[in-house]
């Protein structure tokens, strides 16, 4: 086993040269077998190709390989590994050239294809045109402009991303993976450039068609200076991402407007009912995309009933604890609290050429918590209690005390008979 030799390669390589932490160390063996490194205690894990664990850090350790496309997709590939196979022949078959950096264990750096000029320039570029036969590095690609928003991809990289759209690669994504990388996306720095990387290459419309068709809708300028519901998508997630809130509240940023695509065009820039046309759409993407049940839950609430927590501040009490009872704030209320942040964040992310929400207040947000402690101070229990051979009248006495704590609470005076607002004059 003389002639092994083992690389740290990828990520852990470019972040480094990025003066960013590193989370975690890949690896690449040349001039090993399998026997020799279940003799040196690491134990296999790839199904796929060889790949081993060490036995006490327990980071991947892969034999070099090469890999040769036998079916459409991603999965379509045949892969060989031999301890012939050299360093530079396993680094051509990665997708950036940023990615096909691999360092030594005395530090030194083999760089075939350029990656640190690519790293100094801020550029994405694909290695070889091997890059084509994976779809998922599309949606990687756009991972990574939501972390790295000040690199552009480069144009040979997106026309070679937008043939591989064209010739249908992308319609083989299975919808596991679509939302694995949609979902670390949405995690990342700027979850707009994801959104923009795909859009460029023609991907955003073959994988989430619905988001794509936002772009181009008009929303009244008053109260969207940014005008176009696309872009204030971008806005919406990039605010979530600043405020560091977690994947279920983001993904409910990212679909909170679906209804405003399939408003009719003639009564543009009004979406009057766009809630309730958003409704369908997610929940038709959510299970096409086997999105999780939080993130689910979460969005399609947060498309109900965005326009309602905007309105939150004339609406009136009865009405206040109608929208608590059928979002099951008592019951999940940190759920509640989470949809609240996500209508903040669609205030918010409203940034245009004659004005700008970013700053402004959402008082919204602290009046309809008050009003939910409020009403859950009430003793449910007791209210049962009192009711003695009239189990029926239960729900509608509990309704009524929360109603009254909650106009004590926000010094409501006026009575309430009405249903939930949908004033099209607010902003939504």
């Amino acid at each position: 086993m003389s002639g092994m030799k083992t690389y740290v390669v990828g990520g852990a390589v470019r972040d480094a040269l990025l003066g960013q932490p590193v989370k975690d160390h890949d690896h690449v063996v040349v001039g090993a077998t399998p026997d020799d490194m279940l003799r040196q205690g690491f134990r296999p894990v790839g199904k796929d190709f060889p790949v081993f664990l060490h036995p006490r850090t327990q980071e991947e350790y892969a034999l070099a390989r090469t890999e040769r496309k036998t079916a459409p997709g991603y999965k379509g590939f045949v892969f060989h590994t031999a301890p012939e196979v050299t360093l530079e022949e396993d680094l051509v078959r990665r997708d950036l050239t940023i990615n096909a950096i691999a360092r030594a264990d005395d530090g030194t750096l083999t760089d075939p294809f350029n990656g640190q000029r690519d790293i100094e320039l801020r550029i994405f570029r694909h290695v070889s045109d091997a890059f084509a036969e994976d779809p998922v590095r599309i949606l990687r690609v756009a991972r990574f402009a939501a972390r790295f928003p000040d690199f552009t991809v480069a144009p040979e990289t997106n026309a070679l991303m937008r043939s591989m759209v064209e010739q249908g690669e992308v319609d083989a994504l299975v919808a596991e993976r679509v939302w694995q990388e949609l979902s670390r996306g949405l995690m990342e720095q700027r979850p707009s450039r994801m959104l923009a990387v795909l859009r460029d290459c023609g991907a955003l419309a073959r994988v989430v068609p619905e988001l794509d068709a936002l772009w181009g809708v008009p929303q009244p300028e008053q109260h969207h200076p940014e005008i176009d519901t696309g872009i204030h998508i971008g806005q919406v997630i990039d605010c979530a991402a600043e405020e560091g809130l977690e994947l279920p509240t983001r993904f409910a940023c990212l679909m909170h407007d679906l209804g405003k695509g399939v408003t009719p065009a003639d009564k543009w820039p009004s979406h009057h009912g766009h809630e309730g046309m958003g409704v369908e759409l997610v929940e038709a993407l959510c299970k096409r995309l086997r999105v999780p049940t939080d993130c689910r839950d979460l969005a399609v609430m947060t498309a109900r009933e965005h326009g309602n927590v905007g309105r939150a501040l004339v609406l009136r009490p009865n009405t206040i604890v109608t929208l608590l009872e059928r979002c099951d704030g008592f019951r999940k209320p940190a759920r509640f609290i989470q949809m609240l942040k996500a209508t903040e964040c669609d205030s918010r992310g409203r940034i245009g050429a004659s004005a700008s929400f970013r700053d402004k207040p959402f008082p919204q947000l602290a009046y309809l918590e008050k009003a939910l402690a409020a009403a859950r101070g009430v003793d449910a229990g007791a209210i049962a209690g009192q009711c003695g051979d009239q189990p029926q009248r239960i729900p509608e006495r509990i309704h009524q005390a929360r109603v009254a704590a909650v106009r004590l609470a926000l010094g409501a005076a006026a009575e309430d008979d009405g249903d939930l607002a949908g004033d099209d004059s607010q902003p939504n």
